[in-house]
């Protein structure tokens, strides 16, 4: 609509996409009056131009480009397939970010992220939880981004990725040890689990699971499970079961619920 000069609504801050459609549509116009349109397209300021199907640039735009200072781009890519691409990297790029220290890990299909006080033995759950088939996504630091649907991603950051340091033995990689099905590139936060000892944790504990605990990172509030760190107490488990529970939770069977129907039916007989 902006090319026949209607600008009602018009979203000047986007790339502008010249397609089959638009560039048959301004090779069908006389020249002196697509140097017009295209001169009252400029004039809205627009950031950027692309012509998709390897299409010719005209002569009036690559003036008006170098005139305005807006930058002139071509692709081969069918039109549909480049905004589909060029959303999803813009959209990337610009997501909210922060890093968080923490152990991200893929259990049971379950995102999972570890974290509490230095010395609790995060890293060494994670490598517990990689042996039983598990997947690490980062260890010790944790890059969130937050996508357009509103969903937390956490991945390693790039220097990193795929590497953990296990106290007494020093860094290892993953992928050459446990192979590549070992490790994801990035993955949704479903679960956030806390290691606090076993004092610390006393006043979050819940002993029936009837609580539900949310730790918020970039505004998404994600699901929050405390467990208390004591000697003898096998994380790793408890972890790959608190996953497990959450996939149940997630189909919409929760035991506490279940069991508190069975005692209510039981005393009412």
């Amino acid at each position: 609509l902006a090319l026949s000069g209607f600008y009602r609504h018009f979203a000047r801050k986007r790339i502008q996409v010249v397609g089959m459609a638009e560039f048959e549509y301004l090779s069908s116009m006389p020249e002196e009056l697509r140097a017009q349109r295209l001169e009252e397209l400029f004039a809205k300021k627009i950031p950027c131009m692309v012509f998709t199907r390897g299409k010719r640039v005209f002569p009036e735009v690559v003036r008006l480009a170098e005139r305005d200072g807006v930058c002139v781009l071509r692709s081969s890519m069918v039109t549909r397939h480049f905004i589909h691409s060029a959303t999803f990297v813009l959209e990337d790029l610009h997501a909210p970010r922060c890093k968080v220290h923490g152990t991200m890990l893929e259990v049971a299909g379950v995102g999972v992220f570890i974290e509490g006080a230095a010395g609790l033995g995060k890293s060494e759950t994670a490598l517990g939880l990689i042996k039983r088939g598990h997947a690490l996504v980062a260890d010790d630091l944790t890059q969130f981004r937050r996508d357009s649907s509103n969903s937390l991603l956490g991945s390693a950051m790039p220097v990193t990725q795929y590497y953990m340091e296990i106290r007494g033995i020093g860094i290892i990689h993953v992928p050459s040890i446990f192979g590549v099905a070992a490790v994801r590139g990035e993955k949704q936060v479903d679960l956030v689990v806390t290691l606090k000892r076993q004092g610390e944790a006393d006043a979050e504990l819940d002993r029936t699971g009837t609580d539900e605990l949310r730790r918020e990172f970039l505004g998404v509030a994600v699901p929050q499970l405390v467990i208390p760190v004591a000697p003898g107490r096998d994380l790793v488990n408890l972890v790959e079961t608190a996953a497990q529970e959450h996939k149940v939770r997630l189909s919409g069977f929760v035991a506490v619920r279940e069991l508190d129907s069975r005692i209510k039916r039981h005393h009412s007989v």
